[in-house]
């Protein structure tokens, strides 16, 4: 369901190791709860997720700023929704008032292959043709 492809590629080597490692955490969790692992692991894995998505975003909008993307406080709103989904699945889930399941995990991977394919494809295209001018 997670699996990294090359046409993920944006071209800028540091942020597509960053998705890979997104892809890889999110993976590990959708493992975790299709082998019905409890409240806790979940929690545990989803709490890694939340906390190397939030420092990665912060590395894309660092980035974007050096390059004056215009379109940088949409992206970053873009951000903030999941962050702020994201985060409420797993007070949720700590709270006991909620489990993963199987529409969450197609939530997280639809939102970052398309996010990636297209918002964040938009800035390295933008990003990309200035770094090489």
């Amino acid at each position: 369901m997670f699996e990294w492809k090359p046409d993920y590629s944006i071209k800028i080597q540091s942020i597509d190791a960053q998705h890979k490692v997104l892809f890889g955490l999110a993976s590990e969790l959708n493992a975790a709860m299709a082998k019905g692992q409890g409240s806790a692991a979940l929690t545990s894995v989803l709490d890694r997720l939340v906390s190397y998505t939030v420092a990665h975003f912060s590395s894309e909008e660092v980035l974007m700023a050096k390059y004056r993307y215009p379109r940088l406080a949409e992206h970053k709103a873009e951000h903030e929704a999941l962050t702020k989904k994201v985060k409420q699945i797993r007070e949720a889930l700590s709270k006991g008032q909620a489990v993963l399941t199987i529409d969450v995990m197609d939530f997280l991977q639809n939102w970052l292959a398309k996010h990636i394919k297209h918002s964040d494809m938009q800035y390295a295209e933008y990003i990309n043709a200035r770094a090489a001018a």
